[in-house]
């Protein structure tokens, strides 16, 4: 049996879209199995993305689709922004634009994806929650300004840890081009104090309304974007007084805008789109 795929990215962090709600499709889906995952994940002998977007039937019809998601290492995912933007192109392209706004049911949170015009759209992403104990992280508390300490690699780092639905750690760092990203990031997401593994994003303020941001993601590695990273990064530095309410946050594959309000939310995330071709799967 044959079965649909789209392939779509959000400034170059791209996805493999499976739309189930359908029976046909449901039916020719094979198990969802890590080692199939992450087979089609592989860029050389499969199909080739950061994370695979599944949407599902969900039982509230004022609810567009339940999303999974899960990373090209097989694992399974929280919380994708960029991934929630891509679907919210997707769905208004097969409404034909009749229908922009699209509420979404992610593992963690209703999530509310509006296609803006071309291919901008614009996720609602809810709150940062800066609770140690809900991202999860199990180290020592935190300073006055929400930081914490840890000795990585003979070096005492300081970062932010929250959640967006996802587990973040958020590092601020002079030169993003020169920060050690792929020593320190999987030394921090490998660490045992975060017992789900953590994103780890790289931030360099320019000014009060841009940033520049790498990240380490968990199950992908370092990606061209990060939506949920770029909210983190905002709404950390943004409680720190580093940076104001609305944020151009650049990154490889593009800028992606964040809004929010000191950081502690709600936070709106905004950048491209875009649907790059559509296939099958025997």
């Amino acid at each position: 049996m044959s079965l649909r795929f789209q392939k779509m990215h959000g400034a170059g962090n791209d996805f493999m879209l499976l739309d189930l709600r359908s029976a046909t499709q449901r039916v020719a889906a094979p198990p969802l199995e890590a080692e199939r995952i992450r087979a089609w994940g592989d860029r050389n002998t499969g199909i080739g993305f950061d994370q695979l977007l599944v949407l599902e039937p969900h039982e509230d019809p004022a609810i567009e689709a339940r999303v999974r998601i899960w990373n090209a290492d097989g694992s399974s995912a929280e919380q994708c922004g960029n991934g929630m933007r891509a679907i919210g192109l997707y769905l208004s392209d097969i409404h034909a634009g009749e229908q922009r706004c699209f509420r979404l049911a992610t593992p963690t949170a209703l999530i509310t994806a509006t296609h803006v015009a071309g291919e901008q759209v614009r996720v609602e992403m809810g709150h940062a929650d800066f609770s140690a104990r809900n991202v999860p992280y199990t180290g020592p508390q935190a300073d006055a300004d929400r930081s914490y300490s840890l000795s990585i690699l003979n070096q005492i780092l300081r970062f932010g840890v929250l959640s967006m639905g996802n587990p973040h750690a958020v590092l601020e760092v002079e030169d993003v081009k020169q920060a050690p990203v792929r020593a320190q990031g999987e030394a921090l997401r490998s660490s045992e104090l975060f017992p789900q593994s953590c994103n780890v994003g790289f931030a360099e303020v320019v000014s009060r309304d841009q940033i520049r941001l790498r990240v380490l993601e968990r199950g992908a590695g370092e990606t061209r974007a990060c939506g949920s990273g770029a909210c983190a990064a905002v709404a950390w530095l943004a409680f720190l007084g580093r940076v104001g309410n609305k944020v151009r946050v650049e990154q490889a594959g593009g800028t992606l805008e964040v809004e929010t309000d000191r950081g502690a939310g709600p936070i709106t995330l905004t950048g491209p789109a875009t649907h790059v071709f559509e296939g099958m799967i025997e």
